[in-house]
């Protein structure tokens, strides 16, 4: 595919809003915690809904800050200015949008963030799957070895989405498309294998380089959250190093400005405030999804304004 073609993919007509307004693009990449694990709904069953979004909306402590999300009949609100392509799902950001329905990612604290920054149109491309590492899943092509087929599958997505935007969100057929921004949730698969992990800072950084490259979009703002599923408790040697790697990437010189890292071991909740005792899934508490989402929004526009 020539540069020529990678470049036209992203700009193009796509007649409700303005021609002059861009939308804003987005990717959200990653594993699992990516794809999101977040409880919604407030189930007996699950810890008496303990760390579950509606719960959140209903408890005092926590009241304040999410009962936003719903509206004045106690509905999940959805957002007009903000779309959402994950895989075969698309539709306004509203909680639902986890790895099956029911549940949240960092999408829906993402999108909260950006779409109130911007007058403008947003469009959140996430891109997920479970159980995937970036030495060997999404290793990119400057790592050496063979290419990652999930690295593949992330850069034809991505093509294919924008490419055939007219016809997902008609009501944008009089705008362009602004890829702005990309936000990665990754690490599990790499933590738990020493060789992945001891690599990892120098796969993350030519992971960054080669998206860049092979989207046509250098110096593309790129935001890290930190894989920091059992909080500041966590001890274990490849854990530790993981993280370590995960920000050491984000601040390798070349990338100053243009690299953000989301420190995330505040965001976690133990099991007896969330909804399970899956660690390694945050505990499906659909706080800290909310936040990493949030942390990682509020940093992606300090380096696009950065980048200006």
């Amino acid at each position: 595919m020539n540069r020529f073609f990678l470049c036209c993919v992203f700009v193009f007509s796509i007649s409700v809003v303005s021609a002059a307004e861009k939308v804003k693009v987005f990717v959200l990449a990653g594993q699992s915690n990516m794809q999101g694990h977040g409880k919604v709904a407030a189930q007996e069953q699950s810890n008496n809904g303990k760390g579950s979004l509606e719960w959140l909306t209903k408890n005092p402590d926590t009241a304040a800050k999410y009962s936003n999300l719903l509206d004045k009949q106690g509905n999940w609100t959805d957002r007009a200015d903000v779309q959402i392509v994950y895989l075969e799902r698309k539709g306004n950001l509203s909680p639902g949008f986890g790895h099956r329905e029911g549940y949240i990612g960092p999408e829906l604290g993402f999108g909260q963030v950006i779409g109130d920054a911007y007058q403008a149109p947003v469009l959140l491309i996430k891109i997920a799957w479970g159980g995937k590492s970036l030495a060997k899943d999404f290793r990119p092509p400057s790592a050496g070895g063979e290419v990652g087929p999930y690295y593949k599958e992330l850069l034809q997505l991505t093509k294919t989405t924008l490419k055939n935007a007219k016809t997902l969100f008609p009501q944008y057929s009089d705008c362009e498309f602004e890829l702005a921004g990309f936000g990665w949730h990754q690490g599990w698969n790499d933590r738990v294998n020493q060789a992945f992990n001891d690599e990892y800072q120098k796969n993350m950084v030519c992971f960054i380089n080669d998206v860049r490259k092979d989207l046509n979009a250098p110096l593309l703002p790129f935001v890290i959250a930190e894989t920091g599923m059992s909080g500041w408790e966590e001890k274990h040697p490849r854990a530790v190093s993981l993280m370590k790697a995960q920000q050491a990437a984000a601040q390798t010189n070349a990338f100053h400005g243009n690299v953000g890292f989301v420190g995330t071991k505040d965001f976690y909740r133990p099991k007896e405030s969330s909804p399970s005792g899956q660690a390694y899934h945050w505990n499906s508490n659909a706080e800290t999804y909310y936040l990493i989402g949030e942390g990682m929004g509020q940093s992606m526009l300090k380096l696009i304004e950065s980048k200006k």
